[in-house]
């Protein structure tokens, strides 16, 4: 594993797209201590304070998967971060519990702690090479009025944490589901069901602009969020059709 630590970068995502991902090792991470535009979800701003959170971005290659698989790879990525916050807490005195929102938010109970963003590169009927952004918030205790909802571990524990530590913890927890993805016996799936913000509960959602009330009962295998509203009607959603409320 070939592990760059940079003092200050643009987005390690952006940087990553620079390289000839042809010729860098697979398991290679980008670190930056401080990222100056760093990039969420759909375009979103990532906010990250210098130093005290996570923010790195891992090259994969994961030809194994077909393109209609690509989503199996989001439920690695997002089981591993999960599990890597559930060791950090265990022992403490807290029931928090962690939770993944569609499709790959880390929540520990109603507030987001991580974000990940998944760029794959296809080549016929495979994934040639995938960049995967990760932002953990760690120490960082004071975040700006706009950002929704946010946390931290120190937030959630008042303690202080090795972010280095935490990044060699959660890498050996992403290797190892990722090892698992091509297995008959994996049980992936199921661990990102159970850990499925709001599954099985009724919620207020925006579905192409309008107001409804549905229950979250699957995702399928191509990442469609499935709902199910009180008059038994199905909606599949792809994430610029559903908005969460």
């Amino acid at each position: 594993m070939d592990i760059r630590f940079f003092d200050t970068l643009e987005s390690t995502n952006n940087y990553c797209k620079l390289l000839d991902l042809s010729s860098v090792e697979e398991f290679t991470v980008i670190c930056a201590r401080k990222q100056t535009a760093g990039i969420g979800q759909q375009g979103n701003v990532w906010v990250s304070e210098p130093y005290k959170n996570l923010t790195f971005s891992l090259i994969l290659k994961p030809c194994f998967l077909s393109p209609i698989r690509q989503f199996d790879l989001t439920i690695a990525l997002s089981v591993a971060v999960a599990e890597t916050i559930d060791a950090l807490l265990t022992g403490l005195d807290t029931k928090l519990t962690t939770q993944i929102k569609w499709p790959n938010d880390i929540y520990v109970e109603d507030n987001k702690i991580c974000g990940i963003l998944v760029t794959n590169q296809l080549s016929g009927n495979s994934i040639i090479s995938s960049i995967c952004g990760i932002g953990l918030n760690i120490n960082q205790t004071d975040f700006p009025d706009w950002v929704p909802n946010p946390t931290s571990l120190k937030l959630l524990t008042g303690k202080p944490y090795a972010v280095d530590d935490i990044l060699a913890q959660l890498l050996r927890n992403i290797q190892r589901t990722y090892e698992e993805l091509p297995r008959p016996d994996s049980t992936l799936r199921s661990r990102y069901m159970q850990r499925l913000y709001r599954r099985g509960l009724p919620s207020s959602y925006l579905y192409h602009g309008a107001a409804i009330t549905a229950t979250i009962v699957d995702v399928d295998p191509l990442g469609h969020l499935m709902l199910q509203s009180y008059d038994k009607k199905v909606y599949s959603c792809s994430m610029k059709e559903i908005q969460f409320l």
